[in-house]
């Protein structure tokens, strides 16, 4: 019998149709991460007042393109929504540079580019799940997503440049706005080289091009059984039934990872009565995601061993380090406060690299970006409640709600640990 064709994904040494897949999405979250921080950037200096409406905003915008975009990508295909979402990145950015000094316009525009922003994962993980060999997977994962700090920590350096050659405020603003339409437009070119997924091909019931895919990515020149996987037709209804467990357990760490590093890395210098001011902004960005830049690296030889045993070091080591700035703000320290953020965002990043994973891997491909969809929307959800709350609460009882839900991942890493399945360098089919 011959292989059948996502065994031959799943086995192919990594080829140059894998890596230009991985540039192309690292180049996706690069852009992600300097768009995502435009506004913690800029409230500050345009309608500092209004910063926690514009991130709740932000955030909740953020979810309903993870939700939309996600069913989008299971219907319509993994490329057609990245290309969507850039077109919609681009005229926000560009509408924004025009409107920025009005905060109804602020908040509009930066809301439609995380829209975009949120309508990305279930498009990018289903992609780098369903085309990565399975022994570099994680890996992959990974080191992709990572680009949204990287990108995340550049754009906050250029902010604190900026603001050293120009005194102007409405100056600053302008300069990071083309910066980040310049990378559009770089990144915007490279996705029209984004292939499609065969898995999902097949699934969609074209087993011609799925074939010639597998054929061109794997190099492979045999016989290719094209039969799909016994729950590639598996509905959102049964999927939410099936995978209850995956699902709570997923839904509780992405809530808990994402929201504390929107906390920690944007949102804090916003907090009623922060001890280091709000123009601590662009230093806390900048400091935040080179801690998670960094972060990336060492997890790269790990997570393709074990992504349970990851999940479980990352928010133990999270948590502890988020007790220390809660501690550490209260005393007012700011030195120290920056070096344990640079060391919390380091686990961070460990816990996003893990989920990313783990998301991607644990469902069917016909429900894949969907479900990775609603479980990011979640966060967007939580995150705006949390960030609305800031401007009543002092910024010390914000950092402590933040190490609160620390704990609570920790508490869901420990029960993934015991019940869940080890999915690293395992075929996405197996783990149906």
């Amino acid at each position: 019998m011959p292989p059948r064709y996502y065994e031959i994904l799943d086995a192919a040494p990594l080829r140059p149709g894998h890596l230009r897949l991985f540039a192309i999405v690292s180049s996706n979250y690069f852009l992600d991460g300097i768009i995502f921080s435009i506004a913690p950037l800029t409230v500050y200096l345009v309608a500092a007042s209004y910063g926690p409406l514009v991130f709740a905003l932000n955030l909740l915008s953020e979810t309903l393109g993870a939700v939309i975009f996600g069913r989008f990508s299971d219907r319509f295909g993994r490329r057609q929504i990245f290309l969507a979402s850039l077109i919609l990145e681009v005229t926000a950015l560009t509408a924004l540079y025009f409107t920025y000094e009005s905060p109804v316009a602020l908040a509009l525009f930066t809301s439609i580019a995380t829209f975009g922003i949120g309508g990305e994962f279930g498009a990018a993980y289903s992609a780098l799940a369903e085309l990565s060999p399975a022994r570099h997977r994680g890996k992959m994962i990974l080191l992709s997503t990572n680009f949204w700090n990287i990108g995340a920590a550049f754009i906050a350096a250029l902010s604190l440049k900026y603001a050293a050659i120009a005194g102007d405020p409405g100056a600053q603003v302008r300069l990071l706005l083309a910066t980040a339409l310049g990378t559009a437009v770089v990144v915007g070119l490279a996705r029209l080289g984004f292939p499609e997924s065969p898995r999902w091909l097949i699934v969609r019931g074209r087993s011609g091009e799925a074939e010639r895919l597998v054929r061109h990515i794997t190099g492979f020149k045999g016989e290719v059984s094209l039969e799909p996987p016994p729950l590639s037709g598996i509905g959102l209804r049964q999927a939410f039934s099936r995978y209850r467990f995956r699902l709570t357990v997923l839904a509780v760490v992405t809530v808990a990872q994402y929201v504390t590093y929107g906390v920690a890395a944007y949102y804090a210098p916003y907090a009623r009565g922060f001890s280091f001011g709000v123009e601590s902004a662009p230093v806390i960005v900048l400091v935040a995601n080179a801690g998670a830049s960094v972060g990336a690296l060492p997890l790269a030889l790990l997570i393709d061993k074990s992504r349970r045993g990851a999940l479980l070091a990352s928010f133990a080591a999270g948590a502890a380090t988020a007790a220390a700035m809660v501690a550490l703000h209260g005393a007012g320290i700011y030195a120290a406060y920056l070096a344990v953020l640079f060391i919390n965002l380091f686990f961070s990043e460990w816990a996003w690299g893990s989920i990313s994973a783990l998301q991607s891997e644990l469902f069917p491909t016909g429900v894949r970006a969907s479900l990775v969809g609603f479980l990011v929307g979640l966060t967007g959800i939580v995150g705006a409640a949390v960030v609305l709350v800031e401007s009543i609460i002092p910024a010390t009882t914000f950092l402590a709600l933040s190490a609160t839900l620390w704990l609570s991942g920790l508490i869901a890493s420990l029960a993934w640990l015991l019940r869940g399945v080890e999915s690293a360098s395992k075929s996405v089919e197996v783990l149906e």
